[in-house]
């Protein structure tokens, strides 16, 4: 069976920077475990598959696999598919909707760019003594505030800070929610916040420019600055720059790509 695939470099315009994707075009679903397989083979953040949906809402069913794990959530590969259906399936269209485990994402042109249309998830404060401790620990620093998301997120007072953590992945394992953000704000007027993202859990020990966390980050840094509209920078190796916007119980999170490679698959 041949499978096409695309690897693309999402939330940059450089390529061999921000996050790699593998994106496979489907007819049907293979079985899980083949595209498990299929992406611990790809070796990427998330490898995404999609295929034509059946429901009225949405133009493709859309997931997401780590070299590891399914995940519930990804932008970055979901970035890379709106790019993929917008330039190779359907170059005509401007926008396409994805039904996933996560309800509707859309993807559209914006610009120059591609546009994420994602659920807002807006963080609340961490009480819990213990995990307060735990996440200082793994972090190997003391952030000025701790808030959670289905994601720990840890606030320091400066990108010096962010730029300088080398946590203790064990440690990060056995948190209570186990995928640690660290944010600051930017110390140039280029970008409003910057970030970084740990998540050994799913097999990745630093993700290089992760697209959902900005569902975290954009009502975060959106009240703190009193900001409607931001540019976050993810600080890793790689790095990555979103240009996020609040809507409603939305949030809108836009990047470039550069195609990296189009090939075939053999399995």
């Amino acid at each position: 069976m041949k499978i096409p695939v695309f690897q693309i470099d999402a939330f940059t315009d450089e390529p061999f920077s921000g996050n790699p994707a593998a994106v496979c075009p489907l007819d049907n679903w293979l079985p899980d475990d083949v595209m498990q397989a299929i992406a611990a083979e790809m070796n990427l953040s998330e490898t995404a598959f999609f295929v034509p949906s059946e429901r009225s809402d949405s133009d493709y069913d859309l997931r997401w696999f780590t070299p590891t794990i399914e995940v519930e959530l990804c932008g970055h590969a979901t970035l890379a598919s709106g790019h993929v259906v917008l330039s190779q399936i359907d170059p005509e269209l401007d926008q396409v909707r994805f039904h996933t485990r996560s309800g509707l994402l859309g993807v559209e042109r914006r610009n120059e760019m591609l546009e994420l249309d994602f659920p807002i998830n807006s963080p609340e404060i961490m009480t819990d003594p213990n995990e307060l401790e735990a996440t200082r620990q793994a972090l190997g620093a003391t952030p000025s505030e701790i808030h959670h998301a289905n994601t720990t997120v840890a606030v320091f007072d400066s990108q010096r800070e962010v730029a300088a953590l080398q946590p203790d992945f064990l440690a990060v394992t056995k948190l209570n929610e186990p995928w640690l953000l660290a944010t600051a704000p930017a110390d140039s007027d280029e970008y409003d916040f910057v970030s970084r993202f740990f998540v050994p859990t799913a097999g990745i020990n630093e993700d290089p420019a992760t697209g959902s966390t900005h569902t975290i980050l954009t009502p975060y840094w959106g009240e703190r600055l009193g900001k409607s509209e931001l540019v976050g920078r993810q600080i890793s190796k790689r790095g990555g720059t979103m240009h996020c916007r609040l809507a409603g119980d939305r949030v809108k999170i836009a990047g470039n790509i550069a195609e990296i490679m189009h090939g075939e698959l053999t399995i």
